[in-house]
């Protein structure tokens, strides 16, 4: 993976921009833990004697990207005066977003250890409260589930077959200009846009809401059709998804606009991969095996997450 000036976006360049955006740690950023390294680089901060932090650092800096950052931040303050769950930014810097480097840094509250894993019921139950959101008074954009495609693509280059790449994009247009049309089962409204237990922290108060980067105004059949898509590509238990569907009290797979979303997601989900294939050697077989199915249309082939 690269960032904006082609170098590659890996955990020793994210620890460098670390070790300028919290300056007590050492040159390599050492003494922090990195808890995921994908579209951020996301480290855990201890502070002895203070509450620890979580560090995001981005890949690079550009205007959405700062957009994007500016908006996480103020529906996170928002969240917390509505009450809802959700991770909340800390008090480390008296400005953020931050940059260093061509990345933007932001800084958040470090949460207690989780007490077990997330599961269905937990997003459900947490999804129920996003739902009931009033509208947003930050402004929130629609859920672009096919905006990054063209990008992911360009970063994949040589690595992937072209006649893949002309493939995708050409399922990019016709979803893009499906989903245009759906008739919602549910009132549009305030989405997370990334529903998955994994953007759940459990702690010993309850289930936390985290990663607020994809909060969108949208249709809310996205945050149920993640959860489909999960059970029958990505091996989620069919009994978790039953009891996803009791908590919330409707399953999307009834709605006749499910297969289109569903398609955008997996279109984008397949570009994504994509992009990790140069040098990769595993990531090019996840994609060639997405890729394989979304051409032979078999919906049940397991897809591996990346």
């Amino acid at each position: 993976m690269t960032d904006a000036t082609g170098a590659a976006f890996t955990e020793e360049r994210a620890r460098r921009v670390l070790a300028a955006a919290v300056p007590h740690l050492s040159e390599e950023g050492a003494g922090a833990r990195l808890l995921a390294l994908g579209e951020n680089a996301v480290f855990a901060v201890d502070r002895p004697g203070r509450p620890g932090l979580v560090v995001r650092i981005s890949r690079d800096d550009d205007e959405a990207v700062w957009d994007r950052a500016v908006r996480e931040l103020q529906v996170a303050e928002w969240l917390a005066a509505q009450g809802l769950p959700s991770v909340r930014p800390a008090s480390y810097s008296a400005e953020q977003p931050l940059p260093f480097g061509g990345h933007l840094v932001t800084y958040w509250e470090q949460l207690p250890a989780a007490v077990r894993p997330a599961g269905p019921r937990d997003l459900a139950e947490l999804l129920l409260l996003v739902h009931a959101l009033p509208p947003a008074p930050v402004e929130l954009p629609g859920r672009d589930l096919l905006g990054g495609v063209e990008r992911w693509l360009r970063l994949a280059g040589d690595a992937i077959d072209p006649a893949d790449a002309a493939f995708l994009r050409a399922r990019r247009d016709d979803f893009a200009a499906a989903a245009r049309e759906l008739t919602p089962h549910l009132p549009r409204g305030v989405i997370h846009g990334d529903a998955l237990p994994r953007n759940v922290h459990v702690g010993p108060d309850g289930p936390v809401l985290v990663d607020l980067e994809t909060f969108s105004t949208d249709l809310r059949e996205h945050d149920l059709v993640v959860m489909a898509l999960s059970r029958d590509r990505y091996g989620l238990d069919p009994a978790g998804y039953d009891e996803f569907v009791a908590v919330y009290g409707w399953d999307v797979r009834d709605w006749e606009g499910c297969a289109v979303l569903r398609g955008a997601r997996e279109t984008a989900s397949c570009a994504w991969v994509a992009q990790h294939a140069p040098g990769n050697p595993a990531a090019l077989a996840e994609f060639r095996r997405r890729v394989g199915s979304l051409r032979d249309g078999d919906p049940a082939v397991r897809w591996y997450p990346f």
